[in-house]
């Protein structure tokens, strides 16, 4: 069963030419590796977002913030797709994809700070709070991959996909969705689900990365492992901005 984040699945973790799961044979992935580099690529987010907060002045650089939104998310998404479709370009191209994702990321998240004071920090915070339980939860055993719990997950994911996927097409003839960004009571349990769906992908991201480890994948893989779970949490820290948006533009 693969997980749902689109770039981890079940043949993350096979020889692309043969479909054989690697071995152990020279340099090896580890899940301290995969860590470390989880924190770096972190960084590199952050300094990315640092660069486009920089430009964040007020409501009078909001015509500035556009171009770094869209020229972030773009880059990123070509990135993303670069690095699932050639991982042993990893080491290169997950860098670059958390540079470019957190200038995307920091733009965005001054446009909502500007509407929505002290969003950020709340959004930065449940982020991580989420992840930290959800890898004590992992951990622990009180939430196992089994296959069902896969298959739940992953439906989910797609279909929360579908439903953006159908907003944005539809945006294109003056309808959408209004539930996805509106503040009604529909609109904010559907966040909420979805914040709650993101949550429940990070558990199968460290159950594939933890497959990956005991296959012996190569060094390489320790990258785009990391380069993973910043999909996750960049999609997890989105979001959670949203959610917050809704609860407080109904004060």
């Amino acid at each position: 069963m693969q997980s749902g984040n689109p770039a981890l699945n079940k043949n993350t973790f096979l020889d692309a030419a043969s479909g054989a799961v690697f071995s152990r044979d020279g340099d090896a992935m580890t899940l301290n590796g995969t860590v470390n580099k989880t924190g770096l690529l972190l960084v590199l987010v952050v300094i990315g977002a640092m660069f486009s907060w920089s430009r964040f002045h007020g409501g009078e650089s909001l015509p500035a913030l556009g171009p770094l939104v869209l020229g972030g998310a773009l880059a990123g998404f070509v990135l993303a797709m670069v690095t699932a479709f050639k991982k042993t370009w990893a080491p290169v191209t997950a860098p670059l994809y958390a540079l470019a994702e957190g200038v995307f990321v920091g733009a965005l998240s001054a446009i909502f700070e500007l509407r929505y004071p002290g969003i950020v920090m709340q959004a930065v915070a449940l982020t991580f709070g989420t992840m930290a339980a959800m890898l004590l939860a992992y951990r622990s055993g009180l939430i196992r991959a089994t296959d069902k719990f896969k298959l739940g997950v992953v439906a989910a994911t797609g279909g929360i996909m579908l439903v953006y996927l159908a907003s944005f097409v539809m945006g294109f003839f003056g309808h959408s969705f209004g539930f996805i960004t509106g503040n009604s009571t529909i609109g904010i349990l559907f966040s909420l689900a979805v914040v709650v769906i993101a949550a429940l992908n990070l558990i199968l991201d460290f159950d594939m990365i933890e497959q990956g480890v005991g296959a012996g994948a190569p060094k390489y893989m320790e990258w785009y492992g990391a380069f993973a779970l910043v999909v996750t949490l960049v999609w997890l820290y989105l979001e959670m901005l949203r959610l917050l948006s809704k609860l407080q533009s109904r004060n």
